[in-house]
């Protein structure tokens, strides 16, 4: 993976974390944008450094999902079993679907297999196989549709 790879992928696991961080506490957007700005892209937390992220693309995902969530959300729903509900959804799982939504909906620069690939990826950092292949279809199902 090249670097502008590596940042790109950063930037969405970062994403994923703001928006999370945004559904429990309410952050307010500039808010939310500026701490991760300052302290968590390309920072070192308790030794923990995190890989440096490609800001631009960071501040679209967030900022994208925020602003069209009741599309990414209708998109999304749509996708569920039936009985389903997006509040039944684990609140980091959502967020990984709301991410790649967006990506898929918004970002025709970025390839769909890639989109739907580097989010399984952020899914095996929290979750295990089965949530990751559930990730994979509600994308892949979504695809079909906006791409």
């Amino acid at each position: 993976m090249n670097n502008s790879a590596k940042a790109r992928a950063a930037a969405r696991l970062a994403a994923v974390q703001a928006l999370y961080q945004h559904e429990m506490e309410a952050t307010r957007l500039v808010s939310l944008l500026d701490e991760f700005h300052m302290h968590r892209l390309g920072a070192e937390i308790e030794d923990a450094h995190y890989a440096e992220a490609e800001v631009a693309f960071f501040d679209d995902i967030v900022k994208g999902v925020l602003a069209r969530l009741p599309e990414i959300d209708a998109l999304i729903s749509d996708k569920l079993a039936e009985g389903w509900k997006l509040a039944r959804l684990d609140k980091t799982m959502l967020q990984i679907l709301r991410a790649g939504t967006y990506e898929l909906l918004a970002r025709a620069d970025v390839p769909t297999g890639t989109a739907i690939n580097e989010y399984l990826d952020v899914a095996h950092a929290f979750f295990n196989e089965r949530e990751a292949k559930f990730v994979n279809g509600v994308l892949d199902a979504v695809a079909k549709v906006v791409r």
